[in-house]
């Protein structure tokens, strides 16, 4: 049997999360039925649309404003083949983006580079950190 499961997050910025779906090739959806084991579904304020049978709902956290909670069904696997065990390659892509956003909204100069062994190089030039 299988179960949704909450894993805290620092969600704190839907739109560097949209742009993270994006590079995944995932979409982020407003207000649609997050899908689990056995055709359960649960309603979510987002959900992260996979590929597979699984997705993933994005939730305000009500007891911290502003901050968003990840929550999926992990049985078999399905939903780590996407974004990665833990939400691994999400939450690397959803950093990244995040991070850019903030550099260019400060006046930065950003590059970005994906190295042999999947981690990310970002350089921030330029202004006032």
């Amino acid at each position: 049997m299988s179960h949704f499961t909450s894993i805290q997050t620092e969600i704190r910025d839907l739109e560097a999360l949209r742009d993270a779906c994006v590079e995944l090739d995932l979409e982020l959806a407003d207000n649609t039925p997050c899908r689990g084991y056995a055709g359960i579904t649960r309603e979510a304020r987002c959900t992260i649309v996979l590929k597979g049978p699984y997705d993933i709902a994005v939730d305000p956290v009500p007891e911290e404003p502003g901050r968003f909670g990840l929550t999926t069904d992990w049985w078999d696997g399905h939903v780590a083949r996407e974004v990665g065990p833990g939400y691994g390659r999400l939450l690397q892509s959803y950093g990244v983006h995040k991070t850019l956003r903030t550099a260019r909204r400060r006046g930065l100069r950003t590059s970005c580079r994906v190295e042999e062994d999947g981690s990310v190089l970002l350089t921030l030039e330029g202004g006032t950190l």
